[in-house]
């Protein structure tokens, strides 16, 4: 399906997460919404390493697991088993964006091997810019990599801070 951006992007589960906060056009359930976690993985990443990588990253950060509200991705990684899996344990939905998309994004960590891999530059960082919104959205985790995955976090345009401090239990 179609993005609402019209770009390209597709989204596979319950939506996306448009730029109010919904997910797949329905207000977002309470505490969901206000963060997206782009997704980058090759082939051999497995779903347990992804899955724990994202939560490894967000309590790390102080964000609530309970704050995502997508997932965001290279467009045909959104149905790699991890992804898949990442997702379902989560209750969010995948949006994937093609690599045009991906690369027209201002990344702080760019990849020359990645860009010559799959065309864009970074994966992770401007899948969750993307996922957010673009342009205003607020990169609030940059790239954190296992061996066959990167994560990085950002945060809708509009949405609060989080409600936790690095340190403090959610």
């Amino acid at each position: 399906m179609r993005g609402p951006d019209g770009n390209g992007s597709r989204y596979i589960g319950s939506g996306a997460l448009g730029g109010s906060g919904d997910v797949g056009g329905a207000p977002a359930p309470p505490g969901r919404g206000r963060l997206v976690v782009g997704v980058g993985v090759r082939g051999s990443a497995t779903e347990a390493e992804l899955l724990d990588l994202i939560r490894r990253t967000l309590a790390a950060a102080g964000l609530p697991p309970g704050d995502v509200g997508a997932l965001a991705t290279l467009a045909g990684k959104g149905g790699h088993p991890a992804v898949r899996a990442a997702a379902a344990a989560l209750g969010v939905p995948v949006a994937e964006y093609p690599a045009g998309t991906l690369a027209a994004a201002p990344v702080p960590n760019p990849s020359g091997v990645v860009g010559d891999a799959v065309g864009t530059a970074g994966v992770a960082e401007a899948a969750a810019l993307a996922g957010a919104g673009g342009g205003p959205a607020e990169l609030v985790v940059p790239k954190r990599k296992s061996a066959a995955a990167t994560v990085a976090v950002a945060r809708a345009p509009g949405r609060p801070a989080p409600r936790h401090t690095p340190g403090e239990q959610p």
